[in-house]
């Protein structure tokens, strides 16, 4: 089996953080010098460096003063806001949501929940990208390089990507469930003399819910996770493939500028087929906090709508597609470029 498709899937993960961290978004001279020193080793180890942040956050507060404007700041209010959107009634949108984080939790309250999914990622992608790949290679018996030349069948690239799809929810899940879990702990930060919050970190987190649920509770919202990534992340690579092939001459491999757009789109028409699972997905994983069960996705979708009308279907739908954009196109940029170097 080529592992190529695995390892160009696991930097390609990889590099989407490092660029966000490397790009500050505030100058130098405008930091203290302790964020100017985090700076420094967020260009130096990335992934490493959010992991440092996102699990300071559980228990720190900000530098006073320090209001950084830096991409991954950014990344993370949008994945916490979207969560919270989703799980929650208490927020008239997304302006909303993210001031009243803000005023209640700090600025590190929007990186709850984000050391596992950073340290997961090059994870998950690399089984997505390395499934698909190889799936093509046993559908066509083609490698990467050969499929410009002899171009695989739209339904052939659906099949391959729903397998990758539905192979990464196993390792997704546990993690996608720790961080919806902690994104929604809204406690401000813990002061002397302040109960603590349920969870104090990732880690504890996954210990408490396999105390209180079983280890099977770290897969709560599995199967609405596989209804929602194994038809959509099929789209996702049709639609890659298509926009792909629209704009480049057949035989030959797609521009940058084409990879880069075609990425960008695939991932806004995924989010948009993916979001109504995706609110039933975080709700399902938020059911053992509460203390509520639901019978199945069916009765959490009844249930949602009988509450709060189908527009719950489409709650984070903008941030998602937001965010969908730069990432994908980053994501599938790298990856094309990976191949084509060990062509």
């Amino acid at each position: 089996m080529p592992v190529e498709e695995f390892v160009a899937g696991w930097i390609s993960g990889e590099s989407v953080e490092g660029r966000q961290l490397r790009n500050e978004g505030c100058h130098r001279n405008q930091m203290s010098p302790c964020l100017q020193s985090r700076a420094r080793l967020m260009g130096r180890f990335p992934i490493s460096s959010a992991l440092l942040v996102s699990c300071r956050a559980e228990r720190e507060e900000p530098e006073a003063g320090a209001v950084p404007a830096h991409p991954f700041w950014a990344a993370c209010s949008v994945l916490l806001t979207q969560v919270r959107l989703q799980t929650q009634t208490t927020y008239r949108g997304i302006f909303d949501c993210v001031v009243k984080t803000y005023r209640h939790e700090s600025l590190l309250g929007f990186f709850k929940g984000m050391s596992f999914p950073i340290a997961s990622i090059a994870v998950v992608n690399s089984v997505l990208f390395g499934v698909y790949s190889n799936t093509l290679l046993a559908l066509t018996a083609t490698s990467h390089q050969e499929r410009r030349a002899q171009p695989p069948s739209y339904a052939h690239v659906f099949l391959a990507g729903c397998t990758g799809g539905f192979v990464q929810v196993y390792c997704l899940a546990p993690f996608d469930l720790i961080k919806v879990r902690l994104q929604n702990q809204t406690e401000p930060r813990a002061r002397p003399g302040s109960p603590p919050p349920r969870y104090r970190g990732p880690v504890h987190c996954a210990v408490s819910i396999c105390q209180e649920e079983g280890p099977r509770g770290l897969f709560r919202g599995a199967w609405a996770l596989m209804l929602r990534d194994t038809p959509t992340l099929g789209i996702y690579f049709v639609t890659y493939e298509w926009l792909c092939r629209q704009s480049t001459p057949e035989g030959q491999s797609p521009s940058s500028a084409s990879v880069l757009v075609a990425g960008g789109f695939a991932g806004i028409v995924s989010w948009a087929v993916a979001t109504p699972l995706d609110v039933i997905k975080s709700r399902m994983q938020m059911a053992g906090l509460k203390h509520r069960v639901y019978r199945g996705v069916l009765d959490c979708m009844a249930s949602s709508v009988r509450q709060e009308g189908l527009g719950v279907f489409f709650r984070g739908l903008t941030i998602n597609s937001a965010r969908a954009f730069p990432v994908n196109a980053v994501t599938f940029l790298s990856y094309e470029y990976l191949l084509r170097w060990w062509g």
